[in-house]
């Protein structure tokens, strides 16, 4: 497997023939590096997997990586649990349900993946049995989502007035949030580090990730985050990784780089003068706040802004340029799909968006958002919170709440966009008085607190960071929540939570953009 990958990656220039793709597919769509049987391996510089929608593939810019020596892939902590068990080169670094189902079947749940701690939707169920296995771990199973419990800040500005968990975790001092292991590859674009930044802030002896002190805060938060999460998932002593080994794991993750590279329908995604996968993504200009979104509105908000250097003022939409030649070229069924992709990303970086009721952005400045009194309408594209230069994360480390955790006000099984929460705990807090410290009657009702529980922050409930969406073909589903099963349901969220009215055709458009990063 290891020297067809690296023939490719040798040849990838040179745009050889696809045969040779499909035969580096078939090998390596079944690569699961898990378990100490299958640990002996070596990560190439080179790495293609299949995908529901074609393939994807990893460049390793710090060549080939020995797995019996990198602490990333060895047992550190005393559960059996390893980095890699978690995030899977054959599921774009992070894991899928299909994938957690084979580790299920292969072991009947003792997988190192399948431990109460964190695997389990509750830590205290039994797991002696199969089926007491299989139910316990069903959210991992059906959602591929982690249980991360994380106790109320002690300063919080809420109260927890009552958890609704219907798989057994209703305490009120620790909160259950499930959320999907977010990708440890195309790591030096990142903003902040964890869905809800806690790796990226003070409350962790951690800093924020700002223009002045990346990357040197990104990496320390990196090997910080490789530690803590050794001692939770692995359940560790805190003696390991050392900080030789923390060192290590960082400097493995961030040469990584994954991204789409064949599409069923439109093939390889570098002809033709396109520009997907993961090697030009990896010469990828960068600098916290790169063409920000907000900065020319707002140039005292996200300092400095810019696109080619700091500060230039130099700022448009188009987020991604990776398929524009295969514009208006419909000859045939591979180039209809090309145009079709083509069109996708012309409405990424265009499509007009009426942004309101987003925490972050039309709040008021002391909340969170972005000018005093707050914003009603922000009108933005997909680019407003999808900003960093074909990757499209957020450049400035802006959490958000668009919604995904909030349940419907007419259905409380699906969120804001209409997509089915009903498998995740209801929330209620309220914010205190300033003056007694009792709860007032401002209070919401949420699936996760996000940042909220990290600084405890009552405007802060429920934001999210946005992720990195390189790879997203290999790594269903989607949202921090797993609430999106496939690429089209996430897009059909954000046509219902911004009424954006979306014809079949650009639905069909932009997922098959999405599908090809």
């Amino acid at each position: 497997m290891w020297s067809i990958a690296n023939k490719f990656s040798s040849r990838i220039a040179g745009k050889k023939s696809p045969a040779l793709l499909v035969s580096v597919f078939l090998l390596g769509a079944g690569g699961l590096i898990a378990t100490a049987d299958n640990a002996d391996r070596i990560v190439p510089p080179f790495q293609i997997f299949a995908d529901p929608d074609g393939a994807f593939a990893t460049l390793n810019l710090g060549g080939p990586a020995d797995t019996t020596t990198n602490p990333f892939f060895q047992d550190l902590g005393s559960n059996g649990r390893r980095c890699v068990t978690c995030h899977q080169p054959s599921d774009a670094w992070s894991v899928t349900p299909p994938h957690v189902q084979a580790r299920f079947a292969a072991s009947n749940g003792t997988d190192p993946i399948f431990r109460p701690v964190d695997g389990a939707n509750c830590p205290s169920v039994d797991v002696s049995k199969l089926q007491e296995r299989r139910e316990a771990y069903s959210l991992l199973l059906s959602r591929g989502l982690i249980r991360v419990g994380i106790a109320v800040p002690a300063n919080a500005d809420y109260q927890v007035i009552s958890v609704y968990n219907r798989y057994g975790c209703n305490a009120t001092d620790v909160i259950s949030m499930y959320r999907r292991p977010l990708p440890t590859t195309n790591l030096p674009f990142l903003s902040a580090v964890m869905f809800d930044g806690r790796e990226s802030s003070p409350a962790t002896g951690t800093n924020k990730i700002v223009y002045n002190n990346y990357p040197t805060s990104l990496l320390s938060d990196l090997a910080h985050q490789s530690l803590d999460a050794t001692v939770g998932h692995a359940q560790g002593d805190g003696t390991r990784p050392t900080p030789e080994e923390q060192q290590q794991i960082v400097d493995f993750e961030t040469k990584l780089f994954t991204a789409q590279i064949h599409d069923r329908s439109a093939g390889n995604l570098y002809d033709d003068g396109a520009k997907g996968g993961p090697t030009a993504m990896s010469t990828q200009a960068f600098f916290i706040t790169i063409k920000s979104s907000v900065h020319f509105l707002l140039p005292g908000f996200e300092q400095p802004g810019g696109l080619v250097t700091p500060g230039d003022g130099r700022f448009t939409s188009n987020i991604f340029n990776l398929y524009d030649t295969w514009a208006l070229n419909t000859e045939d069924d591979q180039s209809a799909a090309r145009s079709s992709i083509a069109h996708g990303e012309q409405l990424f970086n265009t499509l007009q968006i009426p942004i309101s009721g987003v925490a972050g952005i039309n709040d008021d400045v002391a909340a969170g958002g972005l000018v005093k009194g707050g914003i009603p309408m922000l009108q933005g594209t997909c680019g407003t919170c999808h900003d960093t230069p074909s990757v499209g994360n957020h450049s400035f480390p802006t959490p958000l709440n668009i919604g995904t955790a909030d349940p419907s006000p007419v259905n409380r099984s699906v969120n804001l966009g209409g997509l089915d929460v009903s498998y995740l705990p209801e929330i209620t807090v309220c914010r205190k008085d300033a003056g007694t410290g009792l709860p007032t009657n401002d209070c919401k009702t949420i699936t996760d607190l996000g940042q909220a529980l990290i600084d405890g922050r009552f405007d802060h409930v429920g934001k999210i960071k946005g992720p990195i969406l390189r790879g997203l073909a290999g790594r269903a589903p989607y949202f921090h929540n797993g609430s999106a099963s496939t690429l089209m349901e996430a897009v059909n969220f954000y046509d219902t939570r911004f009424n954006l009215h979306l014809s079949d055709k650009d639905k069909n458009d932009l997922a098959a953009f999405l599908r090809t990063l």
